[in-house]
């Protein structure tokens, strides 16, 4: 188990990666809020994968809410058919291009046994194209009840995870309805990961890491 707290991560560049509106700020939100209040200004590239019309509007909106503290920063909202991710080979052609421009020191993408077809498809691209980076891969609560053991855990303060939770709830009006989208939801995962990873604040964020490479 590797703990990441207050002194946390230092990278220059991040990229973040979802298969689907809402994808990021459920997986990484917190963390993402916390790698932004150490540092200021951070790079970050926000890539959503699949969203349209209300979906598109919320995931910029939800961008926006998690990069307020930014410095330079991309987000990119593409329209590839959600569910039929394995079936495209126009999103490796994506990926290759993706992996020819940016150069993040940290990526943050899904898992690659989460049982979402879309998310699996999404995190295996990943790990093939950047291979000299850090992946830390998130999870998302679902019905499949695929949840792992992380490897990794990100401390959250109390504000962070206020932060992260009213962001989600406020901005992803169109997944209100959902049985699982709920504010205990968010709340109990990261209560959870606080607890196996004993968080100051009893909040943490669980990640899966195939490789580190400590220098």
């Amino acid at each position: 188990m590797i703990v990441v707290g207050e002194k946390g991560l230092a990278p220059s560049r991040v990229l973040c990666i979802g298969a689907h509106s809402d994808d990021i700020e459920i997986g990484c939100g917190g963390s993402i809020l916390s790698l932004l209040a150490r540092r200021p200004g951070l790079e970050v590239h926000w890539l959503v994968l699949s969203a349209d019309g209300v979906r598109a509007e919320e995931a910029r909106d939800g961008a926006a809410r998690f990069l307020e503290a930014a410095g330079e920063r991309t987000v990119t909202i593409e329209r590839f058919r959600e569910r039929y991710f394995p079936y495209d080979p126009a999103l490796k052609e994506y990926f290759d291009e993706l992996g020819a421009t940016l150069r993040p020191d940290v990526v943050f993408a899904p898992w690659r046994s989460d049982a979402h077809q879309d998310h699996r498809v999404v995190a295996e691209l990943a790990a093939a194209t950047f291979r000299d980076q850090l992946i830390l891969e998130y999870e998302i609560p679902k019905y499949d009840g695929d949840l792992g053991r992380p490897s990794v855990y990100v401390h959250l303060s109390a504000e962070q995870v206020d932060a992260k939770v009213n962001a989600i709830v406020d901005t992803f009006r169109s997944q209100a309805d959902r049985p699982w989208f709920s504010e205990a939801t968010f709340r109990g995962l990261m209560r959870l990961r606080g607890i196996e990873s004993r968080a100051p604040d009893g909040m943490a964020e669980g990640f899966h890491c195939q490789r580190l490479v400590l220098g």
